[in-house]
């Protein structure tokens, strides 16, 4: 069977990457056009990429010639590396041309109309897609996945506000420097150093979780009820985000209820056996000292939430330590299998 052709707006930059690299090989997908700046358009992508990651650039776009950003594109599946403000303007225009977006940009994720996915989270937001469409009048459409530090917590939270019920969330994040692209936060800030502040991080993390963990009532979310305070720091570490939680519940489980409730969590991209859907989506530590992000990001191929030092909290009920990789399960990885989602469900064209 044929692969369906994808493009990746925003190619060159490090999330762009992500997609090129996750997308190598890929048993669904097959990469044909890259989008890129004024000053990459052009070009083949080995000239006009400054490759960063770890493993060498796939064969197959080296010399794929990079299209503006306002170039048509013949492919019915777009991921979006965009930078925020840039993606709003160019997602539309193509969801209108019938393209379906899957956007790693934050200008429609609290949109009413636009899913705010997590595949094991909220699978059935997707209906949203069809207020989209009649609302705006567009062929294609736009789902989106959330801020890289929300992800994580996100997957965890969702097992224990159904088992339990969730009232409060204090959430401190150590947020690795890939999350600032690249080439980043200068050295002479980053080095011997933790940053107490990333502009609108905050904001970000306390909303999108409540759309996340919502309902969805006659095409409407209706956000969960439950309140967050974030601290977002940034600290010298490459990838992985590490975020500590104290979690106030609405029924106070015993901690082997609450530890079952984490362990036996799967979901519909695990029933589905999506390609890039991690086995077990929260993978226990049971060590004192992990997780730890250079040992742990790459859990399930970086797609898991990795928790460990589950113990009772003082001030609430209950406190943990989850792991994210933050360029993989929450950016490029995670549109990725919001991609597959779709695809597995028939709401792809080819």
């Amino acid at each position: 069977m044929a692969k369906l052709k994808v493009a990746i707006l925003g190619a060159t930059g490090t999330v762009g990457q992500r997609f090129i690299q996750l997308l190598d090989g890929h048993p669904w997908f097959e990469v044909t056009a890259l989008t890129g700046s004024e000053r990459t358009a052009g070009r083949t992508y080995a000239e006009a990429s400054r490759w960063v990651l770890d493993t060498p650039m796939p064969a197959a776009v080296r010399d794929i010639r990079i299209l503006s950003e306002d170039a048509e594109l013949d492919t019915p599946l777009v991921f979006s590396a965009l930078p925020s403000k840039t993606a709003g303007i160019i997602e539309a225009r193509l969801a209108a041309a019938g393209h379906v977006v899957c956007s790693n940009a934050s200008d429609y994720r609290m949109a009413e109309d636009v899913p705010l996915l997590i595949p094991e989270v909220n699978p059935e937001h997707l209906e949203l897609i069809a207020v989209q469409r009649k609302n705006r009048g567009w062929r294609g459409a736009i789902v989106t996945n959330p801020n890289c530090t929300a992800t994580a917590p996100t997957m965890v939270l969702r097992p224990l506000l159904d088992a339990f019920g969730v009232e409060k969330v204090l959430l401190v994040s150590m947020q690795a420097l890939s999350g600032a692209g690249y080439p980043g936060v200068p050295s002479y800030d980053a080095t011997e150093n933790v940053i107490p502040y990333i502009g609108g991080e905050e904001p970000k993390v306390e909303e999108e979780p409540q759309k996340m963990l919502g309902s969805l009532v006659d095409g409407r979310v209706l956000p969960a009820n439950f309140t967050t305070s974030a601290h977002c720091n940034r600290v010298p570490v490459l990838e992985g985000h590490l975020v500590c939680l104290s979690i106030g519940f609405t029924r106070k489980p015993n901690l082997e209820e609450l530890i079952a409730a984490l362990t036996n969590f799967r979901a519909l991209p695990q029933e589905l056996q999506l390609p890039s859907a991690p086995a077990q989506p929260i993978v226990l530590r049971e060590e004192p000292d992990r997780p730890q992000p250079r040992r742990d990001r790459m859990t399930g191929a970086g797609m898991a939430a990795v928790v460990g030092r589950v113990r009772p909290c003082p001030l609430l009920d209950y406190k943990l330590v989850t792991l994210g990789h933050n360029t993989i399960r929450g950016a490029a990885g995670g549109s990725l299998l919001n991609a597959e989602l779709m695809y597995a469900q028939g709401m792809l064209n080819s």
